[in-house]
């Protein structure tokens, strides 16, 4: 099977902390969510790691530092080195340095993750479109206070000729009261001002990726994520497998109605899938079975039969609607099927 065609979730008879080498994991939504850890995450990654999976953790946030990254999950309990963070900031920073020359200014509208990754790559970050010399803008997620000004003075700056770069486009980040607007919304903001289109680092695009793979050393790696459209496409454009969790903004809904590039290799409800197995899917008569449970495309609906762990019936579902979807997405509801599962 190609991972263009990819028709159902895969199985593995290897625990995946075995079966890969190291887990390239998001943390908003995977990891934490509104700054607190997400139930099993710590011990999960602490099983993984002492049975010698590496474990790196990529965000699209490029807000805080690495260094921060590192001590806030050591406050949560997860042991990790500055060096086991890679972030779009550095990401984009890299991007840009390839294309202006060293001691480049650079335009910064967000926050001090962005500021220490540009100094990183050799380049100068300056607060003002008006600085003499100025080589690009780069915009990052700069926190729910990051001032209307701001996108003005990366406007200014853009409509001058000056290249814009932006860390990611991911419309919306999870926090402790709910789903808030990210960087991608703020990036419509100068868009819809200028005309403009910026060179986009983040994930699911290919420098990510790269910036990831270079950092890490990885050689069999799982990219573990909650978005369709960020991690598990990020994972598919890189031509690496995926575990997708339940845990942040991806429901069973949005799942079965996935296109090629957003199906995940796993499903599991969170970062204890790392630790198991994974069950087969195979097909059975008109339908697909995983465990206890049946899932069938009627002409109307995606219609479960039986009964078993929730999960299994899940991805049963997914094997039912991405067959059913093929290069496109399931339009079958499969409401009814999902809320048997209480997903």
């Amino acid at each position: 099977m190609t991972r263009q065609s990819r028709t159902s979730p895969a199985g593995s008879e290897r625990s995946l902390h075995q079966a890969y080498d190291t887990a390239l994991l998001d943390l908003d939504g995977v990891v934490y969510a509104g700054g607190e850890a997400i139930a099993h995450a710590a011990e999960s990654l602490a099983a993984a790691r002492d049975a010698g999976m590496h474990l790196a953790y990529v965000t699209n946030n490029a807000l805080r530092t690495p260094e921060a990254v590192a001590e806030h999950l050591g406050e949560l309990g997860i042991p990790t080195e500055a060096g086991e963070v890679i972030t779009s900031a550095q990401a984009v920073a890299r991007l840009i340095s390839e294309q202006v020359e060293p001691g480049s200014k650079v335009l910064v509208i967000g926050g001090e993750g962005l500021r220490v990754a540009l100094r990183e790559r050799g380049l100068v970050p300056v607060d003002s479109a008006d600085e003499e010399g100025l080589a690009a803008v780069v915009q990052g997620y700069g926190g729910p206070d990051l001032p209307w000004s701001r996108f003005a003075e990366a406007s200014y700056a853009i409509h001058r000729g000056v290249p814009w770069f932006a860390s990611n486009t991911d419309l919306t980040i999870p926090g402790a009261r709910g789903i808030g607007p990210g960087n991608g919304a703020a990036v419509e903001v100068v868009r819809i001002a200028t005309g403009a289109e910026p060179q986009v680092a983040g994930k699911p695009l290919p420098p990510m990726h790269r910036e990831t793979v270079l950092r890490t050393g990885a050689r069999r790696p799982l990219v573990v994520g909650d978005r369709l459209d960020t991690d598990i496409e990020g994972a598919f454009n890189g031509e690496v497998d995926s575990l997708l969790v339940l845990t942040g903004v991806t429901d069973g809904a949005q799942l079965l109605r996935a296109e090629p590039a957003h199906r995940p290799t796993y499903v599991d409800r969170d970062l204890r899938g790392l630790l198991t197995g994974q069950p087969e899917v195979v097909a059975a008569g008109e339908g697909f079975r995983c465990g206890g449970w049946t899932a069938v495309a009627s002409a109307q609906e995606l219609e479960l039969r039986g009964e078993g762990e929730p999960l299994d019936g899940l991805r049963a579902l997914c094997a039912a609607a991405w067959t059913r979807a093929g290069e496109g997405s399931c339009a079958l509801d499969g409401g009814k099927a999902l809320a048997r599962i209480g997903l």
